[in-house]
């Protein structure tokens, strides 16, 4: 019946539900996991977690687990057992790095091997996807069916969902409207939005680019501190003004403004990371304690953007050769790199040198 959700629904309720704290089943051939994203965990709900008997374990990435010296006998994951003592503090603890300095011994942690771990793998992507901390509670369910109907649960079929948090949300145009600026005063802005429930996308057309040759483009992630509060930590101020600045200069262009901030695990998620820097930490490191890859973004969504408006081929204004690399594999052809070279201070200098060091920008 058409009125009930279908699987890309259920997943969009999924998140949402992590997110509130409310617990998710997930479904497979090997059983059903009972999920709780760790950040929202509350205290109440870990102790009916217990009170149901049997093994939690808190699933963390590989990348947390090298910080906390855990064992991650799965590869790019590690599942730790939850000691009968533990309480919230220490769930906390385990998935959040803001203390490991001040108490980096969180074990001794005992990890579970052997089984298979691909509903937790998939527990960790839904966190991630709902921009919370790669760290789940989970809880081996008997009788799913039941046990999820009795409490009203959102229940994801693990094997069917899998596929669909690999691959990016089809995008749809919503409306599209002149919008003067600045820079230029033919300006145009459409608004692209994605069929998970995501965030919406945006795409500034200045001008009006031919279809049949290569238009000067730019990928621009979201950053509400440098893009809207001018911090000095980042380039990317400079960048989006820079950016615009050289397509009305050019009278003609596309900017697309991509909502994946802190390069794709979101703003909360970025404040931690420039709090670990704080620590000591570069923004790879902090990535990587707080259980993230160096870089989470998606470009297939600007790829995807840029077909839909009839581009085929791009200059495209970046420092970033996986920018370049993800649109030609994607279909976009990048004719040229225009460099954008921009927004250096003394805050940001040792920032923009990993980057240049560890990521691979060309600066």
């Amino acid at each position: 019946m058409s009125l009930a959700p279908d699987l890309t629904e259920i997943l969009a309720r999924a998140r949402s539900d992590l997110r509130m704290g409310v617990p998710v089943v997930l479904t497979g051939p090997e059983g059903a996991l009972l999920v709780l994203a760790a950040e929202t965990l509350e205290a109440r709900r870990l102790a009916d977690i217990k009170a149901l008997g049997g093994p939690p374990v808190v699933v963390i990435s590989a990348r947390r687990a090298e910080t906390l010296k855990a064992r991650p006998y799965d590869g790019d994951l590690a599942r730790i057992i939850l000691p009968t003592d533990a309480d919230l503090q220490w769930v906390l603890g385990v998935a959040d790095p803001a203390d490991d300095l001040r108490t980096p011994m969180k074990g001794p942690l005992v990890s579970e091997r052997g089984g298979s771990a691909d509903l937790h793998r998939l527990a960790l992507k839904l966190a991630k996807s709902a921009r919370l901390l790669p760290a789940v509670l989970v809880l081996p369910l008997k009788n799913a069916p039941a046990f999820s109907q009795e409490r009203r649960l959102t229940v994801v079929d693990g094997a069917a969902a899998a596929p669909l948090l690999e691959l990016a949300s089809p995008l749809n145009p919503v409306v599209s409207a002149r919008l003067p600026l600045e820079v230029s005063e033919a300006g145009k802005l459409h608004i692209f939005r994605p069929e998970d429930g995501g965030e919406e996308h945006y795409a500034i057309e200045i001008g009006q680019p031919p279809r049949d040759a290569p238009v000067l483009a730019r990928l621009h992630s979201a950053c509400f501190t440098g893009d809207l509060m001018g911090s000095l930590k980042c380039d990317c101020g400079p960048q989006l003004r820079g950016a615009l600045a050289q397509m009305g200069e050019e009278g003609a262009g596309v900017l697309l403004y991509l909502n994946q901030e802190g390069r794709g695990i979101g703003l909360a998620n970025k404040m931690r990371a420039y709090s670990l820097q704080d620590q000591g930490f570069d923004t790879v490191e902090a990535n990587h304690r707080l259980g993230f890859e160096d870089d989470e973004r998606d470009f297939r969504i600007g790829a995807d953007i840029l077909k839909r408006m009839g581009f085929s081929s791009v200059r495209l204004l970046t420092n970033n050769p996986a920018k370049i690399a993800m649109m030609q594999q994607n279909g976009i052809e990048v004719a040229e790199r225009v460099p954008l070279k921009v927004g250096e201070t003394a805050h940001n200098r040792a920032y923009l040198a990993t980057k240049a060091k560890k990521s691979g920008h060309l600066l």
